[in-house]
């Protein structure tokens, strides 16, 4: 364990975050458990109201305990019960993270070695299961009821979560030590562009900036790594789009949340268990041109989508929005010529390349440092075509000044001074913004 620690760095260990059992413990609780299956019919408890199963549950659980360890009471015994009703209608050891609002994404490796992620960072949890068979068991009880099936056949499976919450799961041989199950829970709140000023995501002038460039339609890409807050960032953006235009999103899954009234959110669909009816973001996009939206949102672009979406960028749907996972904005470029190289068009690089130069304005790029904060660290403009080169200029750059003692960053977000192309656009709508003085967000 100390040496799993090592390994992680900023991982460390809460004993308060979830209860850790004994062995005695844990057999009890399958004991319990095994013998509340033969008393009540679960499948019926879990058709009652969510109070009413829990209550029917724990009074028989506390009734089987009592007769099956009558010398276990007090704490100990509550503590047994409510392990017992997460067996039995909830989600096992793993509940009381997956309930924990604070917490945004709960991964299991193995029986004993099950992280949460807490304000961008990954702890190590005291919850464990008892064996592999455990972990499968809380695997089937959460992928049944969508429909779909892991197995040798299906080694890996991605879900949602009634909720909105996703859900990986891949198993044996493909990870050959242990079932992994990977949760990145849905968060019902909304982050406005005031939030992400006020935690240091952004500073106050680039969300003006971003703001203006909104009204005038501008066309942007988000990139950034895993976790980094390109959805939260992506949504925030989408507040400033008014309300009285109509907004198509593409999702796969469904995690946007935008706040105007006239949106229509789709989906894609993965394969059914025979492998059928699959419908990809490709055709979502392709059906969504014949919506009659006036922007475009795809939550994540990850395939032959990106051209279609140029091509709607190039043709009438300005102002579309996405996000990319790429390590810089100019990564995000390339990230996206390959997507759609790797779709079997048969276009030259040039052609691509002279889309994205025409179809993408701005592009933003949000990293995650060491201790979890989420910050922008770069904004460029694509400015056109050079010979074979798109070219880009950029707008706000993060300057670091140093790490602490601590290992956090510190520096600035700051406008480079270069203005835009598109300045005169500003001007004309009455935008006054002053872009050559130093914005000053100090992390």
């Amino acid at each position: 364990m100390k040496d799993l620690e090592k390994i992680t760095g900023t991982m460390r260990t809460l004993d308060d975050d979830a209860e850790r059992l004994s062995t005695e413990e844990f057999d009890l609780v399958t004991a319990v458990h095994q013998n509340l299956i033969r008393e009540i019919d679960l499948e019926a408890v879990e058709k009652l109201d969510p109070e009413e199963a829990r209550d029917a549950v724990q009074v028989t659980a506390r009734a089987l305990l009592a007769q099956i360890a009558p010398g276990v009471f007090g704490e100990q015994a509550e503590r047994i019960v409510r392990q017992v009703l997460n067996e039995a209608i909830g989600l096992g050891p793993i509940e009381p993270l997956v309930e924990d609002g604070s917490i945004s994404e709960v991964m299991v490796n193995a029986p004993d070695e099950v992280y949460y992620e807490r304000d961008g960072v990954i702890y190590l949890s005291d919850v464990r299961f008892r064996d592999k068979a455990h972990i499968m068991r809380i695997v089937d009880r959460i992928i049944s009821p969508l429909g779909r099936r892991v197995d040798e056949q299906s080694p890996f499976v991605d879900a949602r979560l009634p909720d909105g919450s996703r859900v990986n799961v891949i198993i044996p041989p493909l990870v050959p030590k242990s079932p992994v199950l990977t949760i990145r829970k849905f968060r019902p709140d909304r982050y406005t562009m005031s939030d992400l000023v006020a935690n240091g995501t952004i500073t106050q002038p680039l969300a003006d900036f971003l703001q203006a460039c909104v009204r005038l339609r501008m066309n942007l890409v988000i990139s950034g790594g895993a976790g980094t807050g390109k959805t939260t960032l992506l949504n925030a953006v989408s507040s400033f789009i008014p309300s009285s235009e109509r907004i198509v999103t593409i999702e796969d899954p469904i995690e946007l949340k935008l706040q105007q009234s006239h949106v229509i959110c789709a989906e894609a669909r993965p394969p059914n268990i025979e492998g059928k009816n699959e419908v990809t973001q490709r055709e979502l996009f392709r059906n969504a041109l014949r919506m009659r939206p006036d922007r475009i949102i795809v939550g994540e672009v990850r395939g032959a989508e990106a051209f279609d979406m140029m091509q709607a960028m190039n043709t009438g749907h300005e102002g579309s929005m996405t996000t990319v996972h790429a390590n810089s904005t100019r990564d995000a470029l390339s990230r996206i010529e390959n997507m759609v190289l790797m779709a079997g068009l048969d276009l030259p690089v040039r052609a691509i390349r002279e889309q994205m130069a025409s179809a993408f304005h701005l592009m933003v790029h949000l990293s995650r440092s060491a201790d979890g904060r989420r910050h922008v660290t770069l904004v460029s403009e694509i400015t056109g075509m050079e010979s074979q080169i798109v070219t880009m200029q950029d707008l706000f750059r993060f300057d670091q000044k140093g790490v602490d003692a601590e290992g956090r960053l510190f520096g600035s977000l700051e406008p480079t001074g270069i203005m835009p192309t598109f300045v005169d656009r500003f001007a004309k709508s009455g935008i006054n913004l002053n872009l050559g003085v130093p914005s000053g967000l100090r992390l």
